[in-house]
């Protein structure tokens, strides 16, 4: 990726995609080019979260809302330390923000951080075209002095495609680090970072958790290390088919028979654990409104997702497996995607999506409230 910082208000910007569609536009963020996979996301807010989800490494997210930038930028809300995506494409970029909490500008943001982003395109037509092509990878390129046509999109084919794509390591701290409990100190967790969301950790200091947070490359004899009560994988980006170095570790957990939660990549990585296979989603789960029904209550849940890959697991079966039997405990009412697993004879389960809800509804927070119960049970 190659930028500038110079102003981009009338800069000329064109997206292409893998398949030949172009859209001209006007530079938004940083000028210069990107490439990655094109995704949308179906938020109508908490764009700054999305920014910074390291899960978003490698992707250009379309946003579908219309108007983005409302409520500028502010130095709480962020998931991780950077902004993460590739690139940015909104149709209607605010042109003041109007918010108490606002610091500055969202396309400030994307300048200083270097982000090429692209605005007043047809996002309503871009999006109908993923939905029905599917997820492929795109170039945004803007400046005074653009390729011709033949060359952008010869540029957006050699780019590296998703699947095959192991991406964990790259987002992942790379030093252990603790986030203390808040209040009485109740539990020792070990969360595996695999891109983890700063959210999540917080929401289990909430519960009286201290959270060690591991890099994506940590041993099993790392996590026992820290004497958990309970071991956690987290979100992240990439290929899960990728990931046979935290897929081991996991298998590693479950022989001891430890409370275990998973999060998204983290449910896929358990996924893989108990055998399932998984694969590639036409154009993925992302926003903050996709309707999960957990099985084992019959509630539904409006969640925070984004994945582009998902567990092949039987839906209408328990299933055996190397670590007693399993089953699938949430799926997607849209689509029938599995979206939780669960042990019957160990503590251990994951979910598909984000129950920390940075940014989304908190229909899912009884999620960390479960692994607190397994644990408890474990200790008792």
């Amino acid at each position: 990726m190659t930028t500038s910082t110079r102003g981009a208000a009338k800069t000329p910007a064109v997206l292409v995609l893998e398949d030949g569609r172009i859209f001209r536009g006007r530079a938004y963020g940083a000028v210069g080019e990107t490439f990655g996979e094109a995704v949308f996301s179906t938020g109508m807010t908490g764009y700054q979260e999305t920014l910074t989800d390291p899960s978003y490494h490698r992707q250009v997210v379309v946003m579908t809302a219309p108007h983005v930038g409302n409520t500028g930028v502010n130095d709480e809300d962020p998931e991780s330390g950077r902004i993460w995506v590739s690139g940015y494409v909104v149709r209607d970029p605010a042109r003041v923000s109007s918010n108490w909490r606002s610091q500055r500008s969202l396309e400030e943001e994307l300048r200083d951080q270097g982000v090429v982003g692209i605005s007043g395109i047809d996002t309503r037509a871009l999006t109908r075209h993923l939905r029905e092509s599917g997820a492929m990878r795109v170039g945004i390129f803007s400046g005074n002095a653009l390729p011709d046509e033949g060359t952008m999109l010869a540029e957006v084919r050699q780019a590296p495609e998703m699947k095959g794509a192991d991406l964990s390591a790259e987002v992942a701290t790379k030093e252990t680090y603790v986030v203390p409990a808040i209040g009485e100190k109740k539990f020792t967790v070990a969360a595996v970072d695999l891109g983890i969301k700063g959210m999540t950790p917080h929401r289990m200091a909430e519960r009286g958790i201290e959270v060690h947070v591991l890099p994506a490359t940590a041993t099993a004899e790392d996590i026992y290390a820290v004497n958990p009560d309970g071991v956690f994988f987290s979100n992240g980006p990439g290929d899960p088919a990728t990931a046979d170095g935290p897929v081991a570790v996991m298998q590693a957990v479950l022989e001891r028979k430890t409370p275990l939660f998973g999060i998204c990549f983290g449910n896929q990585i358990l996924g893989r654990a108990l055998g399932f296979g998984t694969y590639k989603l036409k154009y993925g789960h992302r926003g903050i409104n996709q309707p999960v029904q957990d099985r084992t209550t019959g509630k539904v849940e409006v969640t925070a997702h984004n994945h582009g890959f998902a567990v092949d697991a039987p839906l209408d079966r328990v299933s055996d497996t190397p670590y007693g039997r399993a089953e699938v405990s949430h799926v997607c009412l849209n689509d029938q995607v599995v979206e939780g697993l669960q042990l019957l004879d160990q503590p251990a389960f994951s979910v598909q999506y984000h129950p920390e809800a940075a940014a989304g509804p908190h229909d899912a927070a009884y999620l960390f409230d479960r692994f607190v119960t397994l644990m408890e049970a474990e200790r008792a």
